[in-house]
């Protein structure tokens, strides 16, 4: 049985070296029968596929910084080839302390922040819509903005005021018009409704005059509801989610008030604005309020007084922003810019001013590294979001849309920022496993400002992500089967013979196997075989 089995084996092994030599005799058939016109088409069509397919590639690399071919791999393929995917942590279970708080550290520098210097809808993001007819702000910007007003001008209380209803109502509508239309409900049930004046003013008033006519009004209201709130507060608990609101709703207002003044240039009243707004309400640091109070400085040129707002916040234990550190390292750069010369540092080394201007900018571009593009005006500038990333291209679009003629004021600053700002990466290591001066650069940055900032405009992304292997894959095979179709048309018939050896060189061993079968086997089986 054994015996029979195996001669089976070796009978089915012989028919089929048999037909795979009868596939080969029609392959070579075959080929000896097409055209130079065939591989004419063959190859362009080849050389079409590959780069419809590398440019595929590229363009979603571009917009979701992955490769598609890649990422289908991973999510798809890889479950049905057995590969094993990450287990979830073991909730409780902590396998590296430090490695949790930078986890922490990270998220927090990902929060989205409001940004302090954001312009007003009517009066300057409409106007920019109208002359240019694209959308300065997107939907996730302006979401995050509806979140805010609700946190700050809404409270559990609001149902004892019929006009407060109504601007509850308001700030959760998504057509503007709508808005402005809730807001003249609420001042018709309310005159002194401070919330409604600021809707108008935020979103009606097509000019900075017409925005700060309407803030006076919601001023003079406010002021008027925040003493009644005052005086309530000490006999209604009831009353302390109410005296928030009020309190909110009156800083916010003082506030736009102030920028008000700083964009119809009259700065010292804005300055001073600010200042009682700070000492006023001293525990309301978390709105950024300084910021304000620097960009005004340095219009101003009061440079002693930005280094003094600059002690007070530039700390270690305060949060840090790029108008923090952008700011410290221009006052550093004004010593010494307008003498500082490439070639005479070279010659003669740093002096211990210009050392501690380069380190002052190198620990700017550490915290942000996008922001000497746009001072450079290495890209273009856009409207900056009303919300920002700290770290992250909103960011750097917002400062540089402000600070960009104070750098640019002071002679030499721009020239000294050029020489030196691309040494910091230098000091930082790669990957970015750790940082040098601050926490590694979080990696959630270019998600976040693709959804803050408008579409046209091109993101600007650190670190900058290496090609994929497909990328590079499809542009070669793009590449190679472009040169076999150009070959093939410039010189056919070469291209033909060349392709006729090519193969025959692939199925020469084949043919020797063959033979050598062929000659150790009787004639009369092969025949046989043949004739199977």
């Amino acid at each position: 049985c054994l015996i029979n089995i195996s001669g089976l084996f070796i009978y089915k092994i012989l028919i089929i070296t048999v037909t795979l030599n009868f596939g080969n005799k029609l392959m070579t058939v075959f080929l000896s029968t097409l055209t130079p016109k065939f591989y004419v088409a063959l190859t362009g069509t080849s050389s079409l596929i590959s780069g419809l397919i590398f440019i595929f590639e590229w363009w979603y690399f571009q917009k979701y910084g992955t490769s598609f071919i890649e990422q289908v791999s991973v999510s798809h393929l890889r479950p049905l080839i057995g590969g094993v995917e990450n287990s979830p942590p073991v909730p409780g279970f902590s396998a590296n302390n430090g490695e949790n708080e930078t986890n922490r550290q990270s998220l927090s520098e990902c929060k989205v922040w409001r940004n302090p210097l954001n312009l007003f809808r009517g009066a300057e993001y409409s106007r920019y819509t109208w002359v240019t007819g694209k959308e300065p702000l997107t939907y996730y910007d302006m979401n995050l903005s509806a979140q805010d007003h609700q946190t700050f001008f809404t409270c559990d209380t609001d149902s004892l005021r019929p006009s407060d209803t109504v601007m509850q109502k308001a700030w959760r509508e998504r057509n503007p018009q709508a808005r402005i239309k809730a807001a003249y409900q609420a001042l018709e049930l309310d005159n002194d409704c401070a919330t409604a004046y600021v809707l108008l003013a935020e979103e009606e008033a097509t000019t900075i005059i017409d925005a700060e006519k309407y803030f006076k009004q919601a001023l003079k209201a406010g002021e008027t509801v925040y003493r009644k709130s005052q005086h309530c507060h000490p006999q209604n608990s009831q009353h302390e989610a109410h005296l928030r609101r009020d309190t909110n709703v009156l800083v916010y207002v003082k506030r736009r008030l102030a920028m008000c003044a700083r964009k119809l240039g009259r700065i010292k009243e804005a300055v001073k604005m600010m200042r009682d707004l700070m000492k006023e309400f001293p525990l309301l640091s978390m709105l950024n309020i300084h910021e304000n109070l620097l960009e005004a400085l340095l219009e101003l040129q009061a440079y002693a007084d930005v280094q003094a707002v600059l002690a007070k916040y530039d700390d270690i234990s305060l949060p840090k922003s790029a108008a923090i550190c952008y700011t410290a390292a221009l006052l550093k750069a004004r010593a010494v810019s307008d003498r500082f010369s490439p070639e005479t540092a070279s010659r003669r080394g740093l002096s211990t001013a210009e050392i501690n201007a380069v380190e002052a900018i190198h620990r700017a571009v550490e915290f942000n590294p996008h922001v000497p593009k746009y001072l450079l005006e290495m890209k273009s500038l856009i409207l900056p979001p009303e919300h920002i990333l700290k770290r992250g291209d909103s960011e750097a679009v917002a400062y540089a849309f402000f600070h960009l003629q104070h750098w640019k004021r002071i002679e030499g600053a721009l020239n000294l920022l050029h020489c030196t700002w691309e040494g910091t990466f230098r000091m930082i290591p790669y990957p970015l496993e750790k940082g040098h001066l601050f926490y590694p650069y979080p990696s959630c940055t270019e998600t976040a400002d693709r959804e803050l900032l408008p579409t046209f405009h091109d993101v600007s992304v650190y670190p900058q992500k290496e090609l994929p292997f497909f990328i590079h894959f499809t542009a070669g095979l793009c590449s190679f089967s472009a040169m076999l179709a150009v070959l093939t048309h410039q010189f056919p018939e070469l291209m033909v013979i060349f392709t006729k050896a090519f193969f025959g060189m692939l199925l020469s061993p084949f043919n020797f196997i063959m033979e050598k079968i062929k000659h150790f086997m009787p004639s009369s089986l092969w025949h046989q075989l043949t004739q199977i």
